[in-house]
C-alpha cells in the first residue's frame, strides 16, 4: 500500500532539504526503518484475532483461557516496556533491537509447534512482548524523538503509519491460514519478521544523528559539536532538566501512563477484542464483522498521518478530538443492531480508526514536550507500559462485564468512559505549559 501524504507533511519532507544533504538522507532513512518494523512487529501481535478461531477449532479450549494468551501478552509488554527504555540510553541501541526481533520472530515462529495452552502463554503470552518491548515504541519513538528537534508530530506520525498499516497486514495470514493452515502460517510469520527486519535494522538504524556527527532536523544547537553528552539533541537550553528521580515523581507522568492506559489498554483494546464477535451478535456476516478491523487499521494511518496537527493546535487540542471521534464511535457500536445496515458499522470503524491514530502518536509527543532529555527513553517506556496494563485488563472486562449482563453496552460504555477520563488526565499532565517555557527560553530577551 502506497503511503498518501497530506500537502502539509510534502512541505515538512521538503524542509528537510533545507538542511544540510547527510541529515536529509539519514533522518528519512530512520523514518523508513522504524515505519518498517512497526509494521511487521505489531503485525506479530495484532495477528492474534486472526489464528484465535483456528486455535480454539483445533484444540477446543474454552474462549477465556485462549484469550489469556493475549492478556498475558500485553501485561508482560507493559512490564518490559519501561525496561526497554532504560536500556535505550545505556547500551547498544541497535544491539537491542536487534534481539528484539530475533526473539519476537523465533516466538511467533515456535507457536507452530505449540501443542499445550501453556507453550502459548510461553511463547506469545511471554516471550514475544519481551521481543516486542525491545523493537517497538519503547524503542523506536526515543529515536526519531532524537532525529527531529521540531515537528515531531508530524515526524512520529509517518513512523507509526507501519503500526496502523499492521493491522490491514494480518489479513494476509489470515489467508494464509486458510490455504497453508495456522501452523504454517505462523512459520511464515515469524520467518518474515526475522528476513527482513534484522538487515533493514542493521544496515539503517541509528539511534542518535551525533553517531554520524549530525544534528537534529530542525536543531540549532552545537552539542554535537561540543561533545555534550548530558542531553540528546534537541535544544539543551530549552529542555526542562528531569533526573530519573524527579521524573519518577513528577504528576505530569503518571498522569500521561494513565490516560494511556484507559484510552488504549482499557478503551482501544476492549473493543478491539470483542468489536467482531458483536457485530456477528448483531446480524451481520462473519466476513463484515472482520473487514471492520481493517478498515480500522487504515483509517488509522490516516489518523497517525495527520498528527501532525498536534504541531499546530497543540497536544491537548488533539487529544480532544481523538476523544471526540473514539467517543462517537464508541455510541455508534452501542445502538447497532439488527437491520441497522452497514453504514454505521464502518463509520464506527472510520471514526474509531482516526481517533485512536492521532492519540496513538500525540500521547508520545506529548511526553517529549515534557520530559525529552537524557532519560526520555525511560519515561516513554513508562507510559507505554500504561497500554500494557490496561491491555491486560480492558479485554477481561468486557468479557466479564457481558457474561454478568448478557449485553456489549456496558463493556462499551465503560470503554466510552475511558476515552473520557484518558483526555482529563491528558490536560491535567498540560504538556502545553513546557511548550510555553521552552519557546519563551529560546526567545530573545
Amino acid at each position: 500500500m502506497r503511503a498518501q501524504y497530506t500537502l502539509r507533511q510534502i512541505d515538512f519532507l521538503a524542509s528537510m532539504s533545507q538542511s544540510p544533504r547527510p541529515i536529509l538522507f539519514a533522518a528519512t532513512l530512520i523514518l523508513v526503518v522504524s515505519f518498517m518494523v512497526m509494521l511487521l512487529a505489531y503485525g506479530v501481535r495484532h495477528s492474534f484475532p486472526v489464528f484465535f478461531p483456528f486455535i480454539l477449532n483445533e484444540y477446543a479450549w474454552s474462549r477465556g483461557d485462549t484469550a489469556f494468551m493475549f492478556s498475558l501478552h500485553l501485561l508482560v509488554y507493559g512490564i518490559c516496556a519501561p525496561i526497554a527504555g532504560l536500556l535505550s540510553s545505556r547500551g547498544s541501541t541497535k544491539l537491542l533491537l536487534l534481539i528484539g526481533v530475533m526473539v519476537l520472530g523465533l516466538a511467533a515462529a515456535a507457536c507452530s509447534y505449540a501443542t499445550r495452552l501453556w507453550h502459548f502463554y510461553l511463547l506469545f503470552g511471554a516471550l514475544a512482548p519481551v521481543g516486542l518491548a525491545c523493537a517497538g515504541s519503547p524503542i523506536l519513538n526515543p529515536t526519531i524523538m532524537n532525529w527531529f528537534a521540531q515537528r515531531r508530530g508530524m515526524a512520529l506520525g509517518l513512523a507509526q503509519t507501519g503500526g496502523g498499516l499492521s493491522f490491514v497486514f494480518v489479513f494476509m495470514m489470515e489467508s494464509i491460514i486458510e490455504g497453508f493452515g495456522w501452523r504454517t502460517a505462523y512459520v511464515i510469520m515469524g520467518s518474515l519478521t526475522i528476513a527482513v527486519l534484522l538487515p533493514i535494522v542493521l544496515l539503517g538504524y541509528t539511534f542518535s544523528p551525533r553517531d554520524h556527527g549530525l544534528r537534529a532536523v530542525g536543531s540549532t544547537d552545537d552539542t554535537s559539536k561540543s561533545g555534550n553528552t548530558e542531553a540528546p539533541e534537541a535544544d539543551c537550553t530549552t529542555e526542562e532538566k528531569w533526573t530519573r528521580e524527579s521524573g519518577l515523581k513528577s504528576r505530569p507522568l503518571w498522569l500521561l501512563f494513565v490516560s494511556n492506559m484507559l484510552f488504549w489498554g482499557t478503551g482501544c483494546y476492549l473493543i478491539l477484542a470483542h468489536q467482531v464477535k458483536f457485530a456477528i451478535d448483531a446480524g451481520y456476516s462473519s466476513t463484515i464483522a472482520a473487514s471492520t478491523t481493517a478498515v480500522f487499521g487504515l483509517f488509522m494511518v490516516i489518523g497517525q498521518a495527520s498528527s501532525f496537527i498536534s504541531d499546530v493546535i497543540g497536544r491537548e487540542a488533539t487529544i480532544f478530538v481523538a476523544s471526540v471521534c473514539t467517543g462517537l464511535a464508541t455510541v455508534i457500536l452501542m445502538f447497532l443492531g439488527p437491520g441497522s445496515g452497514v453504514v454505521p458499522l464502518y463509520t464506527f470503524s472510520v471514526l474509531f480508526g482516526i481517533g485512536a491514530g492521532l492519540f496513538a502518536v500525540c500521547v508520545f509527543v506529548g511526553v517529549a514536550d515534557i520530559f525529552y532529555g537524557r532519560h526520555f527513553g525511560l519515561f516513554c517506556g513508562i507510559v507505554t507500559a500504561g497500554m500494557g496494563f490496561g491491555g491486560a485488563f480492558g479485554p477481561w472486562l468486557g468479557g466479564v462485564l457481558f457474561d454478568i449482563s448478557g449485553t456489549y453496552r456496558y463493556s462499551f460504555l465503560f470503554a466510552g468512559l475511558s476515552f473520557v477520563i484518558s483526555f482529563v488526565c491528558f490536560f491535567l499532565a498540560a504538556p502545553r505549559r513546557y511548550t510555553t517555557i521552552k519557546r519563551s527560553r529560546a526567545t530573545p530577551a
